[in-house]
C-alpha cells in the first residue's frame, strides 16, 4: 500500500504548504491505476474539486462528487478511480498535535457539542456550509498564488479550519475531545480498523505513532501474543463473517481480508478454523 502522508509530505510538484506535521495542498491525482490501496499516519480531509473518487475502509465506502467533504481518520483505505473528468482535491492532512492545540485553546470558551460514538466511524461526510465553502475558495487563493502565506496566518487558517468542523459535526467535535486526552492514538483502535489491509507492521507502528520496537511491546502487553498472529487470526475471522454472510467469491474474500494469494488465503483459513473456506461455507447452510 502506498504511503499517501509521505507521498504529499515529500512530493514538490503539488502546491502544497505544511506547518510542523500538518500537510496542505491542491492536488491533481497523478495515479493512473484503476484501483489502489493507500494509507496515512494523519488524519486527512478531502474536498473535491473535479471528478469522482470512491473511497473505501473497513467499514464502509463513499463516492465523491465536485463540492462534497469526506474527513478519513488515520488508517488506511482502497481508492476507486474514474477517467471521466480529472480528479482535482484540496487535501488537508491534520496532525493530532494540531487538534489537540485548537481543542486546548477552545475548552472553557464555548461549547463543544458532542455526537455519537467517536470510535464508530473510519470516515465521515461533512455537511457542505457556506462557512466550508467560504474556507476552501479562501485556500485555493493562497494555493494558486505566488507566495507562501507566512506561518501565522497559516495556522490561523488550518484552526478555522477544525473550529468549522467542530460547529458542522458533533461527531468530529466528540473525536477531536478523545484526541485531546491522549498522548498517541489507541493501538486497539488502529488495530481494529486497519488489520484487514495488506500493510507491513512497520506501517501499523507508523499509523500508531510508534517505533517499531515500542509497538510491538506495547502490542503484546496488550493482546498477550504477537501482532502477526493476532492479525491472521483477526484475518480469518472476518472472513468467516463475509463467506457466512455474503455470496462473494473465495478469491474475491481473500483480497479483501488482506491476502494476497489465495493458496495460502485457504491453509491459513483451514488451519485456524478447521475447515477449507468452502467447507466452512457448506457447514452454514441449514
Amino acid at each position: 500500500m502506498l504511503n499517501f502522508y509521505k507521498i504529499v509530505k515529500e512530493n514538490l510538484n503539488f502546491n502544497r504548504f505544511q506547518y510542523r506535521e500538518t500537510v496542505c495542498l491542491e492536488y491533481t491525482c497523478p495515479i493512473d491505476a484503476e484501483q489502489i490501496g493507500i494509507f496515512s499516519r494523519n488524519d486527512y480531509l478531502v474536498y473535491v474539486l473535479s471528478g469522482k473518487k470512491t473511497y473505501k475502509t473497513i467499514n464502509g465506502e463513499w463516492t465523491l462528487l465536485p463540492g462534497q467533504t469526506l474527513y478519513l481518520k488515520k488508517g488506511a483505505e482502497v481508492i476507486h478511480q474514474y477517467f471521466d473528468d480529472e480528479y482535482c482535491m484540496l487535501g488537508f492532512f491534520i496532525s493530532d498535535e494540531l487538534i489537540r492545540e485548537t481543542i486546548s485553546e477552545l475548552q472553557g470558551k464555548v461549547v463543544l457539542k458532542s455526537g455519537e460514538n467517536s470510535d464508530e466511524f473510519t470516515a465521515r461526510m461533512v455537511n457542505t456550509s457556506d462557512y466550508l465553502e467560504g474556507y476552501f475558495n479562501s485556500m485555493l487563493t493562497y494555493f494558486r498564488g505566488i507566495n507562501r502565506p507566512p506561518d501565522q496566518i497559516l495556522v490561523l487558517k488550518l484552526k478555522e479550519l477544525l473550529i468549522n468542523l467542530i460547529n458542522c459535526d458533533g461527531s468530529l467535535c466528540t473525536y477531536f475531545k478523545s484526541l485531546a486526552e491522549t498522548d498517541k492514538p489507541s493501538i486497539k483502535q488502529i488495530m481494529e480498523k486497519n488489520f484487514c489491509f495488506n500493510l507491513k507492521l512497520e506501517d501499523f507502528a507508523e499509523l500508531s505513532h510508534r517505533s517499531l520496537s515500542s509497538f510491538k511491546r506495547e502490542f503484546s502487553q496488550l493482546f498477550q501474543e504477537s501482532p502477526g498472529k493476532w492479525i491472521q487470526k483477526r484475518r480469518v475471522e472476518h472472513a468467516a463473517n463475509i463467506i457466512a454472510n455474503s455470496s462473494q467469491s473465495v478469491t474475491q474474500i481473500a483480497y479483501e481480508t488482506g491476502f494476497e494469494d489465495v493458496s495460502h488465503f485457504s491453509r491459513v483459513f483451514k488451519k485456524i478454523t478447521g475447515k477449507s473456506p468452502s467447507e466452512y461455507k457448506k457447514s452454514m447452510v441449514f
